[in-house]
């Protein structure tokens, strides 16, 4: 019934510094970006190399995040890489603050946590070494 997921939404507070972190960054692909002028807001949807998509919004006056990354909800963004090492350097090499790589004591899979600009958990995940 469910063949996988097409896209995950993000709310961001400064539009310019996430659209920034995503694409020059992440190096996701830009497949649409619209303004919603009766919204004031923008609407972004970047492409994942396996076709899944990510939105994000800018919607003025959106709530924080209550806390980092326990909070109920949706409590991280995980992305499927092949070499995490690589990933942690490439992450490193733009300022942004990586946790320690650990290992899923189920998997035995490597992983490891980093934020977005509004300090949305996100995580690498090892899926090949």
């Amino acid at each position: 019934m469910f063949n996988g997921i097409h896209h995950v939404a993000i709310i961001c507070n400064d539009y310019a510094q996430s659209k920034h972190f995503y694409t020059e960054i992440l190096g996701f692909k830009v497949i649409a970006e619209n303004y919603r002028e009766a919204r004031d807001s923008y609407k972004l949807d970047l492409a994942l190399a396996d076709g899944s998509q990510i939105e994000l919004f800018s919607i003025p006056h959106s709530p924080k995040r209550p806390s980092y990354p326990e909070a109920q909800g949706l409590r991280h963004l995980a992305f499927k890489v092949d070499d995490i090492d690589a990933v942690v350097e490439y992450l490193a090499n733009h300022d942004i603050e990586v946790e320690p790589v650990r290992v899923d004591e189920y998997t035995g899979k490597r992983f490891t946590f980093f934020s977005d600009p509004d300090d949305l958990p996100l995580e690498v995940y090892e899926v090949e070494a």
